[in-house]
């Protein structure tokens, strides 16, 4: 069938844009955006997943209010007829300048949770280094992906309370990939799973200074081997300074001592010349991404098959060291950032599971790799 983009000159495969070019029922086309306060008085994770070759689009959105408290909004709902509306129940996300300008809403629902919020690219887009990963003949990640750093303005509100943030006190990272995804719902009956590793590392980042920014993608076995390492320094819209792309990236992380949570550490980026960027972080805040679908949390996981139409939340008391050990998984840290005298703020996920003698860990806990 048609859509709407359909109209424009961009096709590269004999078929309309309702299809894609592959019967993976795998296939995703992710965006989710990260907005956290310079005060740590909240953040907000929320994002959307097509999977055309399931009939699904799925949506989420997470706040968390002081470290305290986590609200839960997730909806599904069939994909067609309506394939090129980013429309999901309440959620909706609205491309008002392409690669720089996007509107997100929730509006009023049972569940206490709603926003009006947009974001501002303040530093041109970066691509990651393409991901693919093939595991016995069968391909199991093939990923394109981009990412951009800016500003956040509108309203949050939860339960009567309204939270006002402005391009001052909201900084954003946004991530917009697309292809054959591992996580969600992509486990198939009868098809042998890929090995789970001995120990893992996965961390991801989004980070940004007033005249420069920088991103950040690293996979690493328990001995320190890196499967993935992307990474680039780039500069604000109208600047003239090109994009650096990174050849390696190193991190010193701290956790809680109950927890594999991050609290603190380094991450510096290491450029083909070898150069170093050496960027301190401290967490100020987080979302738990788990409730939100990454992995299966009471029912509700990417891409799975809701029903034509489905909605649900809740909240949780983060706490509660019990629900906080349930939720947390793949997490992201708002951060406090010092690279030298210059100060900025991030968005960083990091995920360690199973031994990592690096950070003293000697085996699994019941928690598995994964990515956003």
């Amino acid at each position: 069938m048609l859509t709407k983009y359909d109209e424009f000159l961009c096709h590269q495969v004999a078929t309309t844009f309702d299809h894609v070019d592959t019967s993976a029922r795998e296939w995703t086309e992710r965006v989710i955006v990260h907005f956290g306060h310079t005060e740590g008085k909240c953040h907000l994770s929320l994002g959307f997943g097509l999977y055309p070759n399931r009939n699904v689009i799925d949506a989420f959105a997470l706040l968390n209010v002081d470290n305290k408290t986590q609200y839960t909004v997730r909806a599904s709902r069939e994909l067609c007829p309506q394939p090129d509306e980013v429309r999901v129940g309440p959620f909706s996300y609205e491309i008002v300048q392409s690669l720089k300008k996007v509107r997100c809403r929730l509006d009023d629902n049972q569940y206490g949770l709603s926003y009006d919020i947009e974001f501002d690219g303040i530093m041109l887009p970066s691509e990651e280094d393409p991901q693919f990963t093939r595991y016995k003949g069968r391909v199991i990640e093939n990923i394109q992906r981009y990412i951009q750093a800016g500003r956040g303005s509108g309203w949050i509100k939860f339960e009567g309370n309204t939270i006002n943030v402005d391009k001052k006190t909201c900084f954003v990272g946004r991530d917009h990939s697309w292809g054959v995804r591992r996580t969600g719902a992509w486990q198939e009956t009868g098809v042998e799973p890929p090995p789970i590793p001995p120990g893992y590392l996965y961390s991801w980042g989004i980070l940004q200074f007033d005249k420069w920014g920088a991103a950040f993608h690293t996979r690493e076995l328990w001995d320190g081997t890196q499967l993935l390492s992307s990474g680039a320094i780039f500069y604000p819209y109208g600047s003239e300074k090109k994009e650096i792309r990174m050849a390696r990236i190193a991190h010193d992380f701290k956790f809680r001592p109950d927890m594999r949570k991050l609290t603190a550490g380094s991450v510096t980026l290491i450029a083909p010349d070898g150069a170093k960027t050496e960027i301190s972080l401290k967490s100020l805040s987080y979302t738990c991404l788990k409730p939100g679908g990454y992995f299966d949390y009471r029912g509700f996981v990417h891409g799975q098959w809701m029903g034509p139409s489905f909605i649900d939340g809740f909240k949780l008391d983060l706490t509660d060291p019990n629900v906080l050990r349930d939720v947390s998984l793949i997490d992201d840290a708002g951060c406090e950032l010092r690279c030298g005298k210059e100060l900025g703020y991030g968005c960083i996920e990091v995920t360690v599971t199973g031994k990592y003698p690096k950070y003293g860990y000697e085996g699994y806990e019941g928690n598995l790799p994964g990515h956003s």
